[in-house]
């Protein structure tokens, strides 16, 4: 029998699986998602690909070498503010810091109208009320030296109060423990004492950083988070193993690969916005086999657009993330979100009386109006369905039949009150919508110093491969490629299951020019023996270890830091001018040429270890035949379309994507379709089948 990969991802509407097999032939499977219990829609996708390859679901489970789940619970929890009642133990005098936030910078990820707007701007629900937060005495000072010793019958105090409050989790932060986590660790300890129930974070065990608002709010997070997932990932992971199920349960991680389920109960704040980093997981490895280190992925969904970059082979990272205005450090791949998905509301703003698209959306229920289920107001999605682009009897593999008069119902309305026609607003809709993804893509590229014209785009996510070849076009990217054709509906799960185990361990200890090299190889072999130790307890050959290595360095007396990455774990007189070389060249990169004081003193703020364990990769298999001529049975129908670049319908070409083989080639204007989505191809663009499979839209074909 043959051995599987399984890649899960749980979506807003649909849980998706992905089996990989040994030849590396690919099977997709999706079930509705089930957010009062989501192992059930999880087990329901798994049995669904079992029956789609002939095996009973314990008969699977046993063969699946390994099982990587994208996980939203957590992130749910932060939406729906569903979260754990948090109790904050923190040094005392400082017990209104994750109320302060950091001034005017509160309202990091508000509307910017609003921010600039100061009467109408706020800051957000505190995540923690005062009334849960107990100050004690203790403190350690800038050099990690303890001045004050913890008075420990305050602490048993603060623990017992919050305790009898109804207090679920506790979120332990102290003023820089980071360099002396001692008083973190007896918290800790008396909590496991007085209050066992308690589901306990410690901030120098979580997010040893300096930035005392930072270190609170991701503290404060991952309590908040805590006991629901770790209820449901434990649940699950004693299901899988009941059933049949016997390698570690992997959960994929915002950072980029997957970690244990024991790391991911102890930090289920590494798994907030782990479903779009997946895909650029995906991208990454089907990139380098074609051959693209540089890669911008956009996955298209129902109620927003996820933009990630690929560089030079390697995914963009940052060090500091936002959730609902609370800032927080920890390293994570960059992914950029944008309101506008298939699901996005078309409105009228009364103001300016201009067409707008989101950010606001449908969801799944109620919905477009044309999924008839008491939606009114006209989405992204019915306007496609008014333009041609989707066929209302074939949508989501013709499990949905769409209603296309109550779509033209609802956007002739807005069409009528802005005196146009009908199709002259609903191209107008797509428009916008592909010039917002267009600009966001811009930003997260050029903001870094990179060009846009150096990259191809990947378009996944069901709605993406419809919009994505005028994006692009604006973009002025030369290729955009559609992944593994419907495979890309599920993209996020195709990159759990190509991910490998990653843990990304920091430390902070402030350096200046010229450094102590001792001290600086001392703290990254501490911080490789950290790694090296994790893969060993996640039952990973030694041989299989990987181990990158970096500083985080900036200008002595500024804050703008950039990662510099290291040779080996060991530096070395001579290894110095090459140290600052690097540093120059990627602080010019980013703020400009020129920007740089190349004879400078500079500093050492963070240190980090990347511990990885590569993991067995899908065998995407090359096809040496490439077939020229288009199988004349590939062409299912012809449907009157409207095209912006003529301003009127035409009859257009509609192919079976299944029946399209790698090879063929076809001018626009068409649309070739899957059970999953609809690639559409503009007049004066085209599109051809890889020899991998991939559907590759040429955005600027003449």
């Amino acid at each position: 029998m043959s051995s599987y990969l399984c890649g899960l991802d749980i979506g807003g509407t649909f849980t998706d699986c992905v089996l990989i097999d040994d030849s590396g032939a690919l099977t997709i499977a999706k079930a509705p998602s089930t957010p009062s219990n989501f192992a059930e829609g999880v087990m329901e996708a798994v049995n669904r690909a079992a029956t789609k390859i002939g095996l009973a679901l314990p008969d699977l489970l046993e063969a699946i070498e390994v099982l990587a789940h994208g996980t939203t619970v957590g992130t749910n929890a932060v939406i729906q503010r569903r979260g754990a009642k948090v109790g904050l133990v923190t040094t005392k005098g400082h017990n209104d810091v994750i109320h302060i936030m950091r001034g005017s910078r509160g309202l990091s990820g508000q509307d910017i109208k609003l921010i600039v707007h100061i009467p109408e701007s706020s800051k957000p629900d505190p995540i923690i009320p005062k009334r849960m937060i107990r100050g004690v005495s203790e403190r350690v000072d800038c050099f990690g030296k303890v001045v004050v010793k913890l008075n420990e019958d305050e602490a048993r105090a603060a623990i017992v109060e919050l305790r009898d409050a109804g207090c679920e989790a506790l979120a332990i932060c102290l003023l820089w423990s980071f360099l002396d986590p001692t008083h973190e660790k007896r918290i800790k300890e008396l909590a496991q004492e007085l209050a066992p129930e308690l589901y306990v974070t410690c901030s120098s065990e979580l997010a040893p950083k300096w930035g005392e608002y930072e270190r609170t709010t991701a503290v404060a997070l991952n309590g908040y988070i805590g006991p629901t997932t770790v209820g449901y990932i434990t649940k699950l992971d004693e299901q899988l193993t009941d059933m049949g199920y016997e390698p570690p349960l992997q959960i994929t991680q915002c950072a980029g690969g997957t970690i244990s389920v024991n790391k991911a109960t102890a930090a289920p704040l590494l798994t907030l916005d782990s479903g779009p980093v997946s895909g650029v997981t995906g991208s990454l490895y089907l990139g380098g086999l074609m051959g693209f280190p540089n890669v911008i992925t956009s996955d298209l969904g129902g109620t927003s657009f996820d933009v990630g970059v690929i560089h030079e082979g390697r995914p963009v990272v940052s060090y500091r993330s936002i959730v609902h205005q609370y800032e927080y450090f920890l390293p994570k791949v960059d992914v950029q979100t944008l309101g506008t998905g298939g699901g996005s509301k078309v409105w009228i703003d009364k103001t300016t009386r201009t067409l707008r698209v989101g950010p606001e959306s449908a969801g799944a229920d109620p919905g477009p109006v044309c999924y008839g289920r008491g939606g009114t107001i006209p989405t992204i999605t019915d306007a496609d369905l008014v333009l041609g682009y989707l066929d209302p009897k074939n949508f989501a593999g013709g499990t949905m039949q769409l209603n296309r008069d109550a779509a033209v119902q609802a956007l002739q309305a807005l069409a009528d009150e802005l005196g146009m026609g009908l199709f002259e607003l609903a191209s107008g809709v797509a428009q916008i919508a592909e010039f917002q993804m267009a600009d966001l893509m811009r930003k997260v590229t050029v903001q870094k110093g990179l060009d846009p014209r150096e990259f191809v785009v990947f378009a996944f996510g069901g709605a993406g491969p419809v919009h994505m070849g005028v994006a692009a076009r604006e973009l002025g990217v030369q290729k955009v490629i559609v992944p593994q054709g419907d495979t890309a509906a599920v993209w996020c799960a195709f990159g759990a299951a190509s991910a490998d185990i990653l843990h990304v361990n920091e430390q902070v200890n402030i350096m200046s020019s010229p450094f102590d090299l001792e001290k600086v190889n001392t703290l990254l072999e501490q911080l490789e023996s950290r790694g090296r130790k994790q893969l060993m307890d996640d039952q990973v050959d030694p041989e299989r270890h990987q181990f990158a290595l970096s500083l985080d360095m900036r200008h002595r007396g500024q804050i703008n830091e950039v990662e510099v990455d290291l040779d080996s774990g060991v530096l070395s007189n001579s290894d110095i001018d090459r140290l600052r070389a690097r540093f120059v060249e990627r602080y010019e990169r980013l703020y400009g040429r020129g920007a740089a004081l190349p004879d400078a003193r500079l500093e050492i703020v963070t240190y980090r270890c990347r511990a990885t364990a590569l993991s067995r990769k899908p065998k995407l298999v090359k096809t040496t035949e490439l077939i020229n001529e288009v199988d004349p049975g590939a062409q299912s129908d012809n449907r009157e379309i409207y095209w912006a670049e003529s301003g009127r319908k035409s009859a257009t070409r509609i192919f079976d994507g299944y029946k399209l083989k790698p090879g063929n080639s076809l001018d626009g204007p068409c649309v070739v379709e899957t059970a999953t989505t609809s690639m559409v191809i503009h007049p004066r663009q085209s599109v051809n089948v890889d020899a991998f499979g991939n559907f590759v839209i040429d955005p600027n074909h003449n």
